[in-house]
């Protein structure tokens, strides 16, 4: 049963969010540039919420005491690896600039389209991965507790919307027909569905390492939070935005912390 609610909350946290994603596409692109920030502010709230409030909570729990220092230790490490994926790809995109600046002005016309194939290749493979650690992380909550699983969840599905917004335009600028990137971008979703399977077999083998796989899940969190989300929210920092933003991030604390409460009854 408890392998049930693990797929059935992956694929919503994978393909639902996807759905409901390119649904923005339809909306008039003037309305979509206010709404869609609206949603990473509220994002970032949830990710704050389900990191502080869910899972650090429930893997110091599950650590006890005397594995407070080793649940620090998987969180430092968590982010470490974060950053170093994060600059890998940094490292990867400038690389890649450097090349095209540095082309002839002819080689450009005849490679464009070959790069912007390459750019819709490139998210789906990174998406397919994102997807499956996501799921991965669904899977530990859910393992930990039911309700931690769908405040995670919750968590996920509003910090994947915004994000595959940006890949379903990547992949109609490849080529793609809004059908096909659209079945392609719900495809990579089933990789959510993967991850979680595997995790839930894998820790359940090795349930003493639950709660530092949850903490490691509480890292990426964080680290998506602080060092993706909040960033590009500074961008806009006239006072209407900011108490917008302040208002929509406590939004997604609140809506985590009343899902947890409302959950342990």
């Amino acid at each position: 049963m408890l392998l049930l609610w693990i797929v059935l909350f992956a694929a919503f946290g994978g393909i639902a969010s996807a759905a409901f994603a390119v649904a923005f596409l339809w909306v008039p692109e003037e309305r979509s540039a206010r709404i869609l920030p609206h949603f990473v502010s509220f994002a970032t709230g949830a990710l704050l919420g389900a990191a502080l409030l869910g899972l650090l909570p429930e893997a110091m729990a599950g650590a006890g005491p005397s594995g407070a220092h080793d649940i620090g230790l998987v969180m430092v490490v968590g982010l470490g690896v974060f950053f170093v994926i994060e600059k890998l790809v940094l490292w990867w995109h400038a690389h890649s600039q450097d090349e095209e600046e540095g082309a002839p002005r002819h080689a450009h016309a005849h490679h464009d389209h070959g790069r912007d194939r390459a750019s819709g290749v490139l998210v789906l493979v990174g998406d397919s991965i994102h997807n499956a650690l996501d799921g991965v992380l669904i899977a530990a909550a859910f393992l930990g507790d039911l309700s931690l699983g769908l405040v995670t969840t919750l968590a996920v599905a509003a910090h994947e919307i915004p994000h595959r917004v940006g890949d379903f335009a990547i992949l109609v600028h490849a080529g793609l027909s809004r059908p096909r990137a659209l079945l392609l971008n719900l495809a990579t979703g089933v990789a959510s569905v993967i991850g979680a399977i595997a995790a839930y077999f894998g820790l359940r083998q090795a349930n003493r390492l639950l709660p530092f796989a949850l903490a490691f899940a509480a890292a990426g969190f964080l680290y998506i939070a602080v060092a993706g989300l909040i960033p590009g929210l500074h961008r806009r920092s006239d006072p209407r935005t900011s108490a917008a933003q302040v208002l929509l991030i406590s939004l997604g604390i609140a809506v985590i912390a009343l899902a947890e409460r409302l959950t342990h009854r």
